[in-house]
């Protein structure tokens, strides 16, 4: 270890490296200073960060108390609200105000539009997702399930034309949807021109037809009579249509188009939290050099694909013509974005003088920052990232306003650290914890002058809201917990606090992941909601989702939904603090219960063994009906705790628990029979590692704090690594 200062911390050798040899000589700061600063920053707020864990412990007590000595009676709201009043656990709300966040990119102030969540730690998937601000719809629709696979539809190895059709099909009546033309269709035009600063469209009988809207058409590439490709502008989001009489597509469609590319995530969260299975100095290093990578621009990944090796980089920006001869140039990646930790785990990257590891999120503080300023000194025409001149951290599982200033007083202590200029550093503010969804105004007025993003996630919230509540009663099954008032309430709320808060125009109001990423006709179908709720972005698993989700945002025009909703009623605090108990009188079959349990413990197994042994902290898990589900470690915690609480008030019994887990890891075992690299659980379940940690989260889930699973994860991933290392 080394140690830069005398009775001072100690840091990990391969970190300190890392920071002192290929970070800090890209930037003025001095290594000496930069490692003295981070010491006493240390020094200063890691018994902070450690006693806002306590009072959450302590709150968490109450609570369990009150539950406990009120169980016998009929649950009382306002004696309920009084209680979390008089702890602190809810607090005032205060006067109104604005938000005053400024220097924002306009992905986040005005383009409504996909966001991306991928794990740092893989960089290949990273650069997928840096690059998914552009995608083939074409690809995206003959690869998904938005075209039917029946009929002569089903897509194979060698082009499928009947499917093809079908695609273009459908492609140019978006077209027709988006980009109307005054008239006729874009599927009858023969050619595109652009006349003066026009675009015409041709049809076979020689009449031609401007654009319904002609300043949709804002730029085009090649020359005016035969442009290689034209780009066209909807609700702040464009779409370049390509030609090619020669292409695959371009040689036989009527107008020459080889292809349709939207412009999809505009954002990307590039994780380091619940996708990522990070445990020790090894494995944050690596997601650590990823992110340098990013923002030097030079990240690189090789793949082999049919025996070929092939290398993933960033894209370079696209350089258009305005129909005037100017430049029109568009970013060829998405904004990135850097989801920390939370404040609960530690790291060994460093430990403190008194021997203790250092709080994880603090370090994740430090170094995003440092390396996002990197960036911040790059030229506008290199491969750049913030164009505004902030770094974007998203904050996941703060726990009310008092952890949110904290926060900012972390961020305060770093850009005074890096020389950065005072609010450089953004916040993101995750409504992913019950006393932050009561508190939302207050946690966002503690960061008024920072906060980018606000957005909800069910799964979180909802492992948050069983943990809360644990001795309240027995909940329902988690398909009826979403049923209840209080998820409507939460959804709501968000967004009309973000609204008043003046987000529109300024930050992003955020919504949740859609989980079957093979599910694209239910998303195209479905997701439509999340702009409609005047979210102006929301998360999607793939940059093919990115592509399809995008056309919401072409439908919608989310500012004039904002603009509609702020004279909205504010959903009931009652609704917000309402318990999705089973009522006095309700009782879950044992049919229904068994049902539970093992659709419970086949996700949670799914997920846990890749999690412990194979150090995958997301992947596509398929569920007891064989259907992929994107799984990270939200989705285990509403999972473990759901069992939790029915394992407390004897809904189910230890034994069926213990006899699901054993059927259940047999299925999980032939569901990656053949998976390289893959450990068997069954029948060996005793010696897997996989196995004890997914039942530790359930049997010690009521033990765990405010029901995470990184600890329980942490510990046996460690345990497997080791076991790997002989």
């Amino acid at each position: 270890m080394n140690i830069p200062q005398e009775n001072s911390s100690l840091i990990n050798d391969k970190f300190f490296t890392f920071i002192s040899d290929e970070v800090l000589p890209l930037t003025s700061l001095h290594s000496v200073t930069f490692w003295e600063d981070l010491n006493q920053l240390v020094e200063d707020l890691m018994p902070v960060n450690r006693a806002l864990l306590h009072t959450r412990n302590q709150m968490q007590e109450k609570i369990d108390a009150w539950h406990q000595s009120n169980r016998d009676r009929p649950f009382d709201a306002n004696a309920y609200k009084l209680l979390l009043h008089t702890i602190g656990y809810w607090v005032d709300e205060g006067e109104d105000f604005t938000l005053s966040t400024d220097n924002v990119d306009a992905e986040i102030a005005t383009i409504a539009g996909p966001q991306l969540v991928v794990p740092l730690k893989n960089a290949r998937f990273a650069l997928n997702a840096a690059n998914a601000r552009w995608g083939s719809l074409y690809d995206a629709l003959y690869g998904t399930d938005v075209i039917p696979h029946k009929d002569g539809l089903k897509p194979c190895k060698r082009h499928n034309p009947a499917r093809g059709n079908h695609v273009i099909a459908y492609a140019k009546n978006c077209l027709d949807e988006i980009f109307p033309l005054a008239h006729g269709s874009h599927k009858n035009v023969t050619n595109y021109m652009v006349y003066y600063q026009h675009l015409l469209a041709f049809f076979p009988d020689g009449t031609d037809s401007g654009l319904k809207n002609p300043h949709q058409f804002v730029a085009l590439c090649g020359h005016k009579d035969n442009p290689e490709s034209i780009l066209l502008k909807n609700n702040g989001l464009h779409i370049e249509i390509v030609f090619d009489r020669n292409g695959v597509n371009g040689k036989h469609d009527l107008a020459k188009i080889e292809d349709i590319i939207v412009e999809a995530a505009i954002t990307t969260i590039m994780d380091c939290e619940d996708s990522v299975a990070a445990v020790d100095a090894e494995d944050k290093l690596a997601v650590y050099r990823n992110w340098l990578g990013l923002m030097q621009g030079d990240l690189t990944a090789n793949f082999d694909k049919g025996g070929v090796t092939y290398t993933r980089r960033l894209n370079r920006d696209k350089c258009f013509t305005c129909a005037n001869g100017d430049d029109y140039r568009l970013p060829g990646r998405a904004l990135l974005l850097n989801r920390n930790v939370g404040h609960l785990m530690e790291s060994d990257l460093m430990t403190d003088r008194n021997g203790g590891c250092v709080g994880e999120g603090i370090l994740d503080a430090v170094v995003t920052a440092l390396i996002g300023s990197v960036d911040l000194n790059r030229e506008p025409k290199e491969i750049k990232n913030s164009r505004a001149g902030s770094i974007y951290i998203v904050k996941p599982k703060m726990h009310g306003p008092e952890e949110v200033a904290f926060t900012c007083t972390l961020f305060d202590r770093v850009e005074a650290m890096l020389g950065l200029e005072k609010n450089t550093l953004k916040l993101g503010i995750m409504d992913e914890e019950r006393r932050t969804t009561l508190n939302l105004k207050a946690c966002i007025r503690a960061a008024k002058a920072r906060v980018f993003f606000i957005n909800t996630g069910f799964l979180d919230r909802t492992g948050d809201e069983i943990h809360t509540s644990m001795h309240a009663g027995p909940f329902l099954p988690k398909a009826r917990i979403k049923e209840q008032p209080w998820i409507n309430a939460y959804e709501h709320r968000n967004v009309d606090i973000g609204i008043a808060c003046g987000f529109p125009g300024r930050a992003q109001i955020g919504k949740g992941m859609w989980p079957m990423p093979d599910e694209m006709h239910k998303m195209m179908t479905q997701k439509m909601e999340h702009p409609l709720a005047g979210a102006n972005t929301a998360w999607v698993p793939s940059p093919t989702a990115a592509v399809l989700h995008a056309l919401h945002y072409h439908s919608i025009n989310v500012r004039e939904v904002q603009a509609q909703l702020a004279n909205r009623t504010r959903a009931s605090i009652d609704d917000i603090v309402s318990i999705p108990l089973m009522s006095a009188h309700m009782s879950a079959s044992a049919e229904d219960i068994e049902r539970e349990l093992e659709n419970n413990i086949q996700g949670i197994l799914g997920y846990v063994v890749r999690w412990v042994e194979q150090g995958v902290g997301c992947s596509k898990v398929p569920d007891i009906n064989h259907v992929g589900l994107m799984e990270d470690r939200a989705t285990l915690r509403i999972s473990s705790q759901h069992i939790a609480n029915w394992l407390l008030h004897n809904v189910c019994t230890a034994q069926q628990v213990n006899d699901s887990l054993l059927r259940m890891a047999a299925v999980v075992d032939s569901q990656n029979k053949g998976s390289i690299g893959y450990e068997p659980m069954a029948p060996e379940t005793e010696s897997s590692l996989a196995f004890n940690a997914a039942r530790d989260l359930i049997f010690k889930g009521v033990d765990q704090p405010n029901g995470y699973t990184e600890p329980l994860l942490h510990h046996y991933r460690l345990r497997a690594k080791q076991k790997a290392n002989g």
